[in-house]
């Protein structure tokens, strides 16, 4: 199963799920009955103007989250929304993972 969020999903997020901010992005979290985690990302035109800048944000935020699945250091069972900030622009992939990690513990 994929790792992705459906953008069906993204709604029930928002509207029932818990925030957390962190330095390179913001981490929703919606716990569900079944499933695994899958993840979604958001990345504003107003923050990130260039497209190339837009897509390599949400490259990282993807693989990062990808990574820490396989690795079984994501709560199971969540579906997650992350949203990108300015920081992340000059983040490397490593920064992003230690990023999610430490949102994830706060929920």
């Amino acid at each position: 199963m994929s790792t992705r969020l459906p953008g069906r999903e993204y709604k029930a997020v928002f509207d029932r799920g818990r925030s957390a901010r962190g330095r390179l992005l913001v981490a929703w979290r919606l716990p569900v009955e079944t499933g695994e985690s899958q993840a979604g990302v958001v990345v504003s035109k107003r923050t990130f103007r260039k497209a190339v800048d837009r897509s390599r944000a949400k490259r990282l935020m993807r693989e990062a989250f990808r990574i820490l699945v396989k690795e079984g250091r994501v709560s199971p069972a969540s579906h997650w929304i992350f949203i990108a900030r300015v920081s992340i622009g000059s983040a490397k992939c490593g920064d992003v993972k230690a990023e999610i990690l430490k949102l994830c513990g706060r929920f």
